[in-house]
């Protein structure tokens, strides 16, 4: 990984802390996508990495409702790979099929149409971050009721405190940034 790349990304993202709730430090991506060679460098990173773990074996990006939509297409192009979409309950028209999870203050439910991936393919959740690991785990199990097979999760930045990638189980995971 391009160390001076990685050091543009990090000095792209700012923290504001009591956001939205205080004990909250935010994580904010604006600064990376404002500025396209700090956002083309995530996304070369990005890149960069699942071709050097999978080689050719990926068939889709599976972004997640709503920052990973900001970062899986480009990231799907990049490597030549189709983008399917995993949305908020609602949002996608079609049959299609669900997960839930916990949030801080009840439940929601993620959605992908039945017919976005096929049996056995190859598939790459990305999200701009992971936290608790909830959101990520439903796109799992969405992914894993259609049969595909997950190849890997992948943000741009860890929460690490919050231990979410302990809750993806054996799904390997990477990110280019990690914080407490």
């Amino acid at each position: 990984m391009s160390e001076s790349e990685l050091q543009l990304v990090a000095r792209r993202i700012r923290s504001f802390p009591d956001f939205p709730i205080p004990g909250v430090l935010f994580r904010d991506i604006s600064p990376l996508l404002k500025d396209p060679d700090a956002f083309r460098a995530s996304i070369r990173l990005l890149a960069s990495h699942l071709k050097s773990t999978h080689g050719g074996k990926i068939d889709y990006i599976a972004g997640l409702d709503s920052r990973g939509f900001l970062f899986g297409p480009s990231l799907a192009q990049e490597l030549g790979v189709g983008c399917v979409l995993i949305r908020k309950r609602g949002k996608l028209p079609g049959p299609t099929v669900s997960a839930s999870y916990a949030l801080e203050y009840g439940k929601a439910e993620l959605e992908i149409q039945k017919d976005a991936i096929e049996p056995g393919q190859r598939v790459v959740i990305v999200d701009d971050l992971l936290a608790t690991g909830g959101t990520m785990c439903a796109a799992c199990e969405l992914l894993n009721q259609l049969r595909a097979e997950v190849a890997e999760c992948v943000s741009l930045v860890e929460l690490t405190s919050l231990k979410g990638r302990e809750r993806l189980g054996p799904i390997p995971f990477f990110s280019l940034l990690q914080y407490e």
